[in-house]
């Protein structure tokens, strides 16, 4: 490990966040990577890091405290390295393994594409975290925002964000159209236009079972009890649906004893409710209209519940299903509706990485939208917790901005390393400072009797609350 990134020497009186055996080993004085932000990033962190250290000096008396070490990308770093990105950045990330970071501007004419992603492929951060959950006095657009409590958990390195695309006219997309007509699409009828744009979205087995895997395991750590597979493989069959089908694999190969499938738990429910139920009565009441099919069809769904009744009627019959965690799965266009007008069917969401980016922002304006919703992106031995929302460059250094969704990463950062008692102390300060009505813009002016404050003083009357 270097002593010095970017002509920085880390803290002396801090140690290194390691990690063996698939734990995270945290001593009493890690040092924190922090990436301020560009833009609004700058009011936000200051603000955001009292409260940090506001919480951790009253929960732990001095026993424990964050080391914070600043790193450079972004603007910042364009300014004083002449790269968005530097490489002892990176290194200090990868090293000292668990970060924060504000917003970032996005490179405009070439270069990396996001900032954000690049650091996520580069740490392979495979699991984007993304905690949608209520705090009171939060003004909605919806009736019972409190109903909607969910964590995402979006795969973060593949699917369109792989960055595989050609430029229409460029030779390489040429070559390419040429050869997806001529060749895999000669014996059919669909062809692409040749004045199009070519990209290329791969969904792997590796990266959508682990992703799941992860996704399970939190779920079952944190004693919730639905996990729903959101997909659109109605319409690609080959990506989004084989996502679907390797997540349930996930499952019912690797979590057997915990889990059980929606289609499992028909079965077992309608043994529980009829005891002597055939199995063809059975396949019925799960496949409607299973009648109508071909006898190969009918004998396809007889086969499923033998197999289902099998294989865990012991373990999981007799309602002992009814405490495993539920795998279901809902196509992602009807999910953006389920979490509008039934928020509390579902709990943890696993998604494909462009479903799961929609999905994520439209649950967050649910509960106030991006200026409250924290995020983090987590590999194995690494992790990086962030803003969610942009720069804002037109607030910049003006001490307005909300600095919530920063503030909430850090209590996920918080939580994730094992201080639980200060995360949950600045939860609760933040969410007695809303319903003070001491508010950003943002909120105050969505709020009947609030008063206005600034981004300092919002973070000071959280550090008075606790």
């Amino acid at each position: 490990m270097q002593t010095t990134y970017n002509g920085l020497e880390l803290p002396k009186d801090g140690q290194p966040i390691d990690y063996k055996n698939g734990q995270f080993e945290v001593p009493d004085h890690p040092i924190i990577p922090f990436i301020e932000g560009d833009g609004t990033g700058r009011d936000i962190w200051k603000a955001s890091q009292r409260v940090f250290d506001a919480a951790v000096e009253k929960a732990y008396g001095g026993k424990r405290s964050i080391k914070w070490f600043e790193i450079f990308a972004g603007e910042k770093a364009f300014r004083q390295f002449s790269t968005w990105l530097p490489d002892d950045s990176v290194a200090a990330a990868r090293d000292l393994r668990v970060s924060i970071k504000g917003p970032l501007t996005t490179p405009i004419g070439g270069g990396i594409r996001s900032l954000n992603v690049a650091l996520r492929q580069i740490l392979d951060l495979y699991a984007c975290v993304r905690p949608v959950k209520y705090y009171q006095g939060v003004p909605s657009p919806v009736k019972h925002p409190e109903k909607l409590d969910i964590v995402i958990y979006r795969e973060n390195t593949e699917d369109v964000y792989a960055g595989i695309e050609f430029k229409e006219g460029s030779a390489d997309a040429a070559r390419l159209i040429d050869f997806i007509n001529n060749d895999l699409l000669s014996k059919t009828k669909k062809k692409i236009r040749e004045d199009s744009g070519v990209g290329i979205k791969p969904i792997s087995i590796f990266g959508t079972k682990r992703l799941v895997r992860y996704a399970i395991r939190a779920a079952l750590d944190a004693g919730r009890k639905t996990l729903t597979l959101v997909h659109k493989g109605n319409i690609q069959k080959f990506t989004e649906g084989a996502f679907r089908e390797w997540g349930y694999e996930v499952a019912v190969e690797e979590f057997r004893d915990h889990t059980v499938t929606e289609r499992e738990s028909w079965i077992l429910g309608n043994v529980d409710a009829n005891p002597g139920i055939t199995i063809e009565e059975n396949a019925a009441l799960i496949e409607p209209g299973l009648e109508f099919g071909s006898p190969a069809f009918r004998d396809s769904v007889y086969a499923e519940v033998k197999a289902v009744l099998d294989s865990i009627g012991q373990s999981h019959g007799n309602g002992a299903w009814k405490s495993k965690v539920l795998i279901n799965d809902r196509i992602a266009d009807s999910i953006f509706q389920q979490i509008v007008i039934r928020p509390a069917d579902y709990s943890v969401l696993a998604t494909t990485n462009l479903n799961g980016d929609y999905i994520s922002d439209a649950a967050a304006a649910q509960v106030g939208g991006l200026g409250i919703a924290p995020g983090a992106n987590i590999g194995d031995g690494f992790a990086v917790f962030e803003a969610t929302h942009g720069t804002a460059p037109k607030y910049a250094d003006k001490d307005m901005i909300n600095p919530g969704s920063v503030i909430l990463s850090g209590v996920m950062l918080l939580d994730f390393i094992g201080w639980k008692e200060a995360a949950k102390l600045i939860e609760q300060s933040l969410e007695k400072t809303i319903l003070q009505k001491f508010l950003t813009y943002d909120f105050e002016r969505q709020t009947a009797g609030a008063t206005k404050v600034g981004t300092s003083e919002f973070a000071t009357r959280i550090i008075g609350n606790m």
